[in-house]
């Protein structure tokens, strides 16, 4: 991320997105082993709705690290959504279908989800302006921010 259309981007912005496309890489990894290796996934009985969407993951994750890696304002929109939809989800499989009480591997996991979540929605506005414009349709780079 140094070179290319990352070399006017501020170090602060780049980290935090090497962070970002890292944590969706690291979903996919975990998304792919439990759809291949069923043993590793939730040992819950899941709707067919979440058993689809955790699956889907495997694509979403993974577009949404792309996409980010290439500065594209599409990669801060689909990252937002599948963090926030993925907390939700992983919300109602601990919560709601989970049996168990009291601190889990499950509720520990979703805990982190919700705040990677509440995180990358947070630092959005602050990255976008190094998004919009770089590398769209125009072909145009983005406007370094004033500072005032």
């Amino acid at each position: 991320m140094s070179t290319g259309r990352w070399r006017a981007v501020p170090l602060a912005v780049r980290c935090v997105v090497a962070v970002a496309v890292l944590v969706f890489a690291y979903g996919t990894g975990v998304h792919v082993v439990q759809l291949l290796l069923p043993q590793f996934g939730p040992q819950l009985a899941l709707p067919g709705w979440l058993t689809v969407y955790f699956a889907s993951l495997t694509l979403w994750d993974p577009l949404a690290a792309v996409l980010l890696a290439a500065r594209r304002v599409e990669g801060l929109v689909l990252g937002c959504v599948v963090l926030a939809t993925d907390a939700a989800a992983n919300g109602y499989a601990t919560y709601v279908l989970d049996p168990a009480s009291g601190v889990t591997p499950g509720r520990i996991g979703q805990a982190v989800i919700t705040a990677l979540a509440v995180g990358f929605v947070a630092f959005t506005p602050w990255l976008a302006p190094w998004f919009i414009g770089s590398g769209g349709r125009s072909g145009t780079t983005a406007q370094t921010p004033r500072r005032s």
